[in-house]
């Protein structure tokens, strides 16, 4: 019998045969992500099957987790019940994806999404950027609403990750839009959004049905809302100036946050309602059941004032809602809006036309009850808002003229009194003399009935409307990109040159309007410099000299005006321009053809042969405190020379 012998070809071609299956297997198996794909259809399948059951059953209590079909065969599935447990049923509806329900009316188009059931996209119809692009509050994800709670059986959840089920509906004009997150088709969270026609506000409501079993109501249920405020105006030092977070507490109190600071933050009790507010827009969150606490953070994002940014401020806001009954109940308003004051002051009894920056004090009561009326009586049949604003600096210059006659006749009396209080000072010179000195200026100026305080309280009288216009303007949203002569936006600064370097506090650019408004502030302040003289006593002995300061202030406050005033709206520079051009011109009237210095001269004769008027309480304790600061002057001194 013939021995049988290795065949070392026959195993060569064994182990390359073997060589070759091998890499046949590892080169067709299934990627990761064909993996994925394979477990997610199996999970749709599931699902699928399980929602076939449902409806044929029509099981109305029972979880998804007690009808699936085979869900051992799905990891995945099986995470998912993991991580929502309850809510899991909301995964398995067709509205378990990414989509958008619209509501809308005239002035403005909202997105809401199923997953979390929130406000994706807020379009202002009427009004657009600076840059003439559609104008947004909300889009690209720089906001977010969300609730987070735990569970009875230790979940913690938040709504933005979850999906909603939307239905849209109508109530008369109103649009409905109802999202519930879903435990069963009678278990649920609602958000419920209802939007009327020709109106920015939403009624907008948080309630629960039949959750008492499943959310933990002994843990705090909070409410956090959270924004990026777009930057929508042409500077943006200007916008970032009047954008802050303002909130008002149960019981009418007002704060906001300073729109100048890095970042801040409060720990807030009773509010009843936090104002996001850009320059112009704002989103408002409103409650009829004030919120117990709310904590609020403001940061500022705008890192250089002359560099493009897309964001200005960063809000923040959590609230802690309370479950009454193991049940959430809580009726509420949205406003995406304008900051209009004739908008938001028409929300009765919701004090909304705090969000509108007119000052605080005196000054908001000026604006609110003068500027405010005045300006919407103009434009009502004035088509050119340059125009309105001239008219109102007008009107504005002539109520406050006898401010400046009273302010002119007191400079002109003090002028003819001059002579006489130059001769006091030198017939009492020397700071022995100084207390005495004082004293019989002040009988001069007495007996003749005049007063240096009577020049000072008109101006001081004009300076409330001053600082309520300085307030009134950058607030007015009816001056925004409405364009005068040059100015394309009155409500931004005017470009007539472009840069191409950027100037320490000036900017990048040259504004005509604030280069007009310094030159007449000069040559108004060079016709009250000597006005300004005749009110100062003669330069006495150890006290500063008077006309190196106003002079200096003559060409300091100019220049300080055009810087300051490069980056602001123009419509404030036009305001000041047109309102020193017409103060002037009172001026030269009144010096011209009303002061007579020859009759004021004699009417102070008069005044001088006539009986000193009895002195008030406040000169007699003036008077006994100069006469007894004399006398420890001169005891001192005699007690120098012994």
């Amino acid at each position: 019998m013939e021995e049988k012998k290795f065949d070392l070809n026959s195993l060569i071609g064994f182990v390359l045969l073997g060589a070759i299956m091998l890499w046949y297997f590892y080169t067709n198996q299934p990627t990761p992500e064909e993996l994925a794909k394979q477990k997610t259809e199996q999970v749709q399948d599931s699902i699928q099957k399980a929602q076939e059951i449902v409806n044929q059953n029509n099981k109305t209590e029972d979880t998804v987790q007690d009808i699936v079909v085979n869900p051992s065969d799905s990891l995945a599935f099986i995470d998912t019940q993991n991580k929502l447990g309850a809510f899991a049923y909301s995964a398995s509806l067709p509205s378990a994806k990414q989509h958008e329900t619209i509501i809308e009316n005239e002035l403005v188009k909202i997105k809401v999404s199923n997953k979390g059931g929130q406000v994706t996209e807020v379009l202002m119809k009427k009004y657009d950027t600076y840059n003439k692009l559609p104008l947004y509050i909300i889009k690209d994800n720089n906001a977010s609403f969300n609730l987070s709670f735990a569970t009875l059986d230790n979940r913690n959840l938040q709504t933005k990750d979850l999906f909603f089920e939307p239905t849209l509906t109508k109530s008369g004009d109103n649009q409905v839009l109802s999202m519930k997150l879903k435990v069963s088709p009678h278990k649920y969270l609602e958000y419920r959004y209802e939007l009327k026609p020709d109106d920015y506000m939403l009624d907008f409501a948080i309630r629960t049905q039949g959750l008492g079993n499943t959310i933990n109501t002994s843990q705090n249920i909070n409410l956090d809302w959270e924004m990026k405020s777009f930057r929508t105006e042409k500077s943006i030092k200007y916008e970032n100036q009047y954008t802050d977070l303002r909130y008002l507490h149960d019981g009418g109190e007002f704060e906001y946050m300073s729109a100048m600071s890095d970042e801040d933050e409060d720990d807030s009790k009773k509010l009843e309602w936090v104002a996001f507010k850009q320059q112009f827009f704002t989103s408002i969150l409103l409650t009829d059941k004030p919120f117990k606490s709310a904590k609020l953070i403001s940061k500022n994002l705008v890192e250089d004032e002359f560099i493009d940014t897309v964001y200005t401020k960063q809000y923040y806001v959590s609230i802690p809602l309370q479950a009454e009954n193991k049940e959430l109940d809580y009726s509420m308003n949205m406003y995406y809006g304008p900051v209009d004051y004739a908008i938001l002051s028409k929300y009765e009894g919701k004090q909304l036309d705090r969000v509108v920056s007119l000052g605080w004090g005196i000054f908001r009561w000026i604006n609110k009850y003068v500027f405010v009326p005045v300006f919407a009586f103009l434009s009502s049949f004035i088509g050119n808002f340059g125009i309105v604003i001239i008219l109102m600096t007008i009107v504005v210059r002539i109520i406050m003229s006898p401010m400046v006659y009273k302010s002119y006749l007191s400079s002109a009396k003090m002028k003819v009194l001059r002579p006489e209080m130059e001769e006091i000072n030198k017939k009492l010179k020397g700071k022995d003399n100084a207390m005495k000195r004082q004293q019989e200026t002040m009988a001069l100026q007495r007996k003749a009935g005049v007063s240096p305080l009577s020049g000072c309280i008109p101006a001081l009288i004009q300076m409330p409307v001053f600082f309520a216009l300085f307030r009134f303007f950058p607030a007015n949203i009816d001056i925004r990109h409405q364009g005068f002569l040059w100015a394309d936006d009155l409500s931004a600064y005017d470009e007539v040159f472009k840069l191409p370097f950027n100037i320490p506090f000036y900017g990048d650019h040259v504004s005509l309007f604030p280069i007009l408004a310094s030159i007449a502030i000069f040559f108004y302040m060079q016709m009250t410099q000597s006005q300004q003289m005749n009110m100062q006593q003669p330069a006495q002995e150890g006290m500063p000299d008077m006309q190196k300061m106003m002079k200096m202030m003559l060409y300091l406050s100019p220049l300080m005006m055009l810087f300051f005033f490069n980056t602001y709206a123009s419509s404030l520079s036009l305001y000041y321009f047109i309102s020193n051009l017409l103060t002037i011109v009172i001026m030269l009237v009144i010096k011209n053809y009303i002061i007579n210095e020859d009759k004021i001269l004699a009417q102070i004769q008069e005044n001088k042969k006539k009986p000193p008027k009895k002195k008030s309480a406040f000169r007699e304790r003036l008077d006994s405190a100069m006469k007894q600061a004399q006398e420890q002057q001169a005891q001192q001194k005699k007690g120098k020379k012994s």
